[in-house]
C-alpha cells in the first residue's frame, strides 16, 4: 500500500566491535549489493542521485561508477561533463573487485566512446541482471545521448539486456515505430527482442499526449504480456520518473524476484512517488522516493 512516510524517531548511536568473521559472512548474506552506472545530476532528482536513494528505500546496498556529470536543476541542463573512459573503467574494476553485486543498471551514457567503454568493462564482470534505461532525452526535452550513440547501445548493449525500461518517445526512437496503443507497443518490442533483449517494458505515460486518466505500461516477456495501469496524477514534479522506475526494478531482481513481481513493485513505488510530489523546485520537480511503504 502506497503511504507517506512518517518521521522516524532519532535513535541513539552506539559503537559495536568489528563483526567476526561468521558475522560478516552473515552480513554478505544480508546486505544484498547492487550498482548504478548513470550520470550525476546536481538537482539530486534523477541519474546516480536518484538510483542511490531508491536502491536504500528498497533495502539494497548500492554502488555507483559514475559516466558524466551534469550541471542541472528543476528547470533544465545547462552544462554535461562526460567522464574519461578510462576513469570509467577504472571504477567499474574497483566495485568488481571488493563487491557482489547481483544486478545493475545502466543509465546515462551519452556517447559512442562511453557505450563501448560500459560495454567492455561489464562484460566479463558477473554482475548479474542488466536492467537498460535507455536514457536518450532529458525532463526539459535537452538531449542526453548523441545520435551516433544510439547504434552502438544497439548493437553492444541491448544483446546483453535483462530489461529494457524505455518510455514513449525513446521506444520510437530505438525502433522507428510510432506506438499509439497496445498493438504498436508489442511490435516495437518484438523488434527490440529480435535484438537480443530479454524483457521490455515500455512506458506509456507519453500516450494520448500524457492526458489519458491512466498511465499504462507494458511488459513484453518472453512467455507473456503483463499490462500495468495506475491512475494518472497531474503534477509537474515527475523528474527522475524514468531512473527510479528502473533502479526499483534492479533493486528487486537483485533480491531474487522475477522480472513481473520486480516491475510490478516498480510501477506501485513510482505511482507512489508521483502522487505525493515534493513541491521542489521552480519546474519539473523531482518524485518523492520516500512515499512507497510495503503492506
Amino acid at each position: 500500500m502506497p503511504l507517506l512516510a512518517d518521521k522516524t524517531k532519532r535513535l541513539p548511536i552506539t559503537i559495536s566491535k568489528r563483526p567476526s568473521e561468521k558475522q560478516e559472512d552473515t552480513m554478505d548474506e544480508l546486505f544484498i549489493q547492487t550498482l548504478t552506472i548513470a550520470g550525476s545530476d546536481s538537482g539530486g532528482g534523477a541519474g546516480i542521485q536518484a538510483d542511490l536513494k531508491t536502491f536504500q528505500m528498497r533495502g539494497v546496498f548500492g554502488t555507483s561508477v559514475l559516466t558524466a556529470v551534469t550541471a542541472q536543476n528543476t528547470l533544465g541542463v545547462s552544462a554535461v561533463h562526460p567522464i574519461p573512459t578510462d576513469m570509467i573503467a577504472a571504477q567499474i574494476a574497483a566495485i568488481q573487485e571488493d563487491f557482489q553485486i547481483r544486478a545493475y543498471k545502466i543509465g546515462m551514457l551519452g556517447t559512442a566512446e562511453i557505450i563501448e567503454c560500459v560495454a567492455e568493462q561489464t562484460a566479463e564482470c558477473g554482475f548479474g541482471k542488466r536492467v537498460l534505461d535507455p536514457v536518450m532525452i532529458a525532463k526539459g526535452g535537452a538531449p542526453l545521448l548523441e545520435n551516433s550513440a544510439v547504434e552502438a547501445m544497439k548493437r553492444l548493449l541491448l544483446p546483453h539486456t535483462d530489461v529494457l525500461t524505455p518510455n514513449l518517445p525513446e521506444a520510437q526512437a530505438l525502433t522507428g515505430i510510432n506506438i499509439e496503443n497496445r498493438q504498436d507497443a508489442e511490435r516495437a518490442a518484438k523488434i527490440l527482442q529480435d535484438w537480443g533483449v530479454k524483457n521490455v517494458v515500455i512506458k506509456g505515460g507519453h500516450l494520448a499526449d500524457s492526458q489519458s486518466e491512466y498511465c499504462t505500461d507494458w511488459l513484453f516477456t518472453p512467455y507473456e504480456t503483463i499490462e500495468l495501469n495506475s491512475k494518472r496524477f497531474p503534477t509537474p514534479h515527475t523528474h527522475g520518473t524514468g531512473c527510479t522506475f528502473s533502479a526499483c526494478i534492479t533493486a528487486e531482481l537483485a533480491k531474487g524476484f522475477s522480472v513481473s513481481e520486480a516491475v510490478q513493485t516498480a510501477k506501485n513505488y513510482i505511482a507512489a512517488a508521483i502522487s505525493h510530489p515534493l513541491g521542489i523546485g521552480a519546474g519539473h520537480g523531482p518524485v518523492n522516493h520516500w512515499a512507497y511503504r510495503d503492506e
